[in-house]
This record gives C-alpha cells, structure tokens and sequence, in this order.
C-alpha cells in the first residue's frame, strides 16, 4: 500500500475526493478541512494500492501546480477495508510500476553527486587491488559497492519516453564518473609501480577472474538478462535482487583492471577491459529498455472498477 497526502485548493476538495472515492483500490479517506498552511488549502490523506496509484496520481496531476501530492510506502497496514482495497484493484503490487515514483528515481540517479563519485572511484579501486592479488572475493565486494546501474536504469527510462537530455545527463554521469573513478585508481597504481609494488606479471589473473578482461558472448547474454533483472528489481523495489545485479555484471572490475593496466601500460589489456565495460553497459540498456516497455505495454497499471 501507498500513504498519499493531498494539500488541494478548497474549491477543488470535493473533485479530488470524488477520485479517490472512484479509484478501485483506495481507502481510509480521510479529509482535513482548512489544515494545511503552505500551501494553503485542505489535507486530503488515502492508502491506496500500488496497482491503482497511476490512475489516481493521473487524474490528479493538476495537483502539482495547485497543491500538492507526496506518497509513501505503507511498511505495516492492519486494516480489513486496506485488504479489500487491494483485492479490488487487478493484478499484484510487484508488477505495478509507479511510473511518477520511477520518474523521480531515475532523474535523481542521472545526475552527479558527491557520494556517487566517491564510491565509484572505491569500488574502482578496490578492484585494482583484487586484480594484484588475484582476489575474486575482493571483485565481488567491488562489484556491490558500485553505483552506476541507477546512471544505467535512467537511459532505459529516457530511451522509453524519449527523454533525450535525461539520456545526455545519464550518460554524461556514466562516463564522468568512471573516468574520475579510473584516474584516480591509474595514479595510485602508478606511485605503486614507481614504489616496485606492482609490475606486468601482477596483471596475470586466473581462470575464475577471466570474465572480468576477456569479454565474449556471454558477457553480452550475461549484461542483457542484467539489465532485465535491474529494471524488474528497481520497479517493484526489491532491493536484495539489485544486489544481484551488480554482483552479475563487470562494469566496475573491468574499470579497475583497464586503470591498472593503464598505468603498468599494457595497451592491449587495456582495450580489452575498456570493450568489456562498453559491451556490459551496452546490454544492461538494451535489457533494461526492453523491460520497461513490455512493463508500459502488457502489465496491469491501472486500475478500473468491474462491472460484476
């Protein structure tokens, strides 16, 4: 269930609760009249299911320049009128995607901040150190820390509606990012090569590390089914299964080696990471686009009440 709170011009109370009231799948109405301050108006508040949110939050959009409307998930709700609400309202909640809910997700992952720099360049780096000491534990621990799948998922959102400056804003994410990520990990592997640290023979790694620098068919079948996995896990918040995802995918362990090896100059070894990481992000946007427009298309989004 969603918690929906309404701030609604006082002209307009009795039409926003005649959408609720309308809606299949919301209940617990509740007005408040002369409540809210800033803005001013009426507190409309209603649970409502996840299947029945686009339907309601589309007729009520006009509330975004007149009022207001917040939504939150609903951790625990004991109430019979919630269970039946959610019975009227067709399909699951894990299907229903909130398409407002993504929007605002997906804008906020494309741009670039401070703590999505920072645990780039340290997952980055942490992958550097893996590849010396041949540590795929290391790789996975990288592999989690990472957080370039929200820059991924924006580019399938935008690719779907045609949002070409999110896409350019995503992108540019992606690619400032690692490119600060791996000028970071390339001059500390550097001062370790000056120091002796490292070498070239530091840059042999063993067969269960292949797949991070040696991409092939299955990396590109690997990023696609990907891809999928992360739309679906983002869409129906199911956190736990994006921790799959980027345990799944190389983007970040083959940054790290592409550093390394940069730094050790081994050009060829560089260019088979840096193709790697072009071949996963390349199929987590396709999987990903894909998703969401058999999501848009085929999958119940909204609600409307049966005749029977």
């Amino acid at each position: 269930m969603l918690h929906l709170r309404l701030i609604v011009p006082p002209a307009r109370t009795d039409e926003a609760t005649a959408v609720l009231a309308d809606a299949p799948g919301v209940t617990n109405i509740v007005v408040l009249r002369g409540a809210a301050r800033e803005p001013a108006g009426d507190v409309v508040l209603c649970d409502a299911a996840r299947e029945s949110a686009n339907e309601v939050l589309g007729r009520l959009g006009w509330l975004e320049t007149e009022g207001s409307i917040a939504a939150e998930q609903v951790d625990l709700s004991m109430s019979r009128a919630a269970a039946r609400a959610i019975e009227e309202a067709p399909g699951e909640p894990d299907d229903a995607v909130i398409w407002e809910e993504l929007a605002q997700k997906v804008y906020a992952d494309s741009r670039i901040t401070w703590a999505y720099l920072a645990f780039l360049a340290i997952a980055t780096q942490l992958t550097g150190i893996a590849v010396l000491l041949n540590s795929p534990i290391l790789i996975v621990g990288a592999m989690v820390l990472g957080p370039e799948f929200g820059a991924v998922a924006a580019v399938c959102f935008g690719l779907l509606h045609r949002r070409w400056l999110l896409i350019g804003t995503a992108f540019r994410t992606l690619l400032v990012g690692f490119a600060v990520a791996i000028a970071i990990t390339v001059a500390c592997a550097y001062v370790s090569a000056l120091l002796g640290w490292i070498g070239p023979g530091n840059l042999t790694t063993n067969q269960e590390m292949q797949f991070i620098v040696k991409p092939d068919r299955w990396s590109f079948i690997v990023a696609l089914l990907a891809g999928a996995a992360g739309v679906l896990s983002i869409t129906a918040g199911k956190s736990s299964a994006l921790i799959g995802v980027f345990i799944s995918v190389t983007t970040v362990p083959a940054a790290g080696y592409a550093a390394v090896a940069l730094a050790l100059g081994e050009w060829r070894e560089v260019g088979l990471s840096a193709l790697q990481l072009a071949v996963n992000v390349l199929g987590m946007v396709v999987a990903g686009t894909v998703t969401l427009m058999v999501q848009r298309r085929f999958w119940p989004q909204v609600g409307r009440r049966s005749s029977g």
